[in-house]
């Protein structure tokens, strides 16, 4: 039954459950200078993501280009690159990744 329920399950519950597996979640596409751009940023502040190269994946949801990068927080959407950049410069980012566990010190 619960394989049954697994396979119904939509590209939005896929997503849902893919990005609340670890405390920071990237969807990516290789390639994408935008999505090297926040790796680069998270893996410079200490942060290890979980990354879902999309186009390299058979199981990975289906995404268009424009929807990446796409960052989870703490199980939740923080956004794009212009979000993660806004967050980062504004000083907020740490505390987000502190209070996600993806950071300690």
């Amino acid at each position: 039954m619960m394989m049954t329920m697994m396979r119904r399950s939509g590209p939005s519950e896929r997503v849902a459950r893919m990005a609340s597996g670890n405390a920071v979640v990237v969807f990516s596409v290789s390639g994408c200078c935008m999505c090297h751009v926040v790796k680069r940023l998270l893996l410079g502040l200490g942060v290890g993501p979980t990354v879902y190269e999309l186009d390299q994946s058979a199981t990975s949801p289906s995404v268009s280009a424009a929807a990446v990068p796409a960052v989870f927080v703490g199980g939740q959407l923080l956004g794009g690159v212009e979000k993660v950049m806004s967050c980062h410069i504004n000083g907020s980012l740490v505390p987000l990744l502190k209070q996600a566990g993806a950071l300690w010190l």
